[in-house]
């Protein structure tokens, strides 16, 4: 494991979730159950290190069937997809 790579996952992953919907609903659960919070941190842990195994599991067979450099510009299209419908539907709404 090198710490550069594991610095730049942890900062692009931390900050892509900060604010997310995966946030605010952990957020609210929190609230309706402030005497459970040690139970709410648990599930949302256990949820995102799941679904994180799920993507590195994607990526790692994606990665032998696709070129890796081809899948990073498929994923950038992607994110900017996103953000693109993200600012219509701001401005639409």
């Amino acid at each position: 494991m090198t710490v550069q790579l594991f610095l730049t996952v942890f900062a692009t992953v931390f900050l892509a979730e900060l604010g997310d919907k995966t946030q605010l609903a952990t957020l609210l659960f929190a609230g309706r159950s402030p005497g459970n919070l040690a139970s709410v941190f648990l599930g949302a842990s256990a949820a995102l290190v799941v679904s994180t195994a799920i993507g590195v599991a994607a990526g790692a067979g994606l990665a032998h069937l696709i070129n890796p450099k081809a899948l990073t510009y498929v994923a950038g299209i992607g994110f900017i997809a996103v953000g693109i419908w993200t600012l219509w539907s701001a401005q639409a709404g």
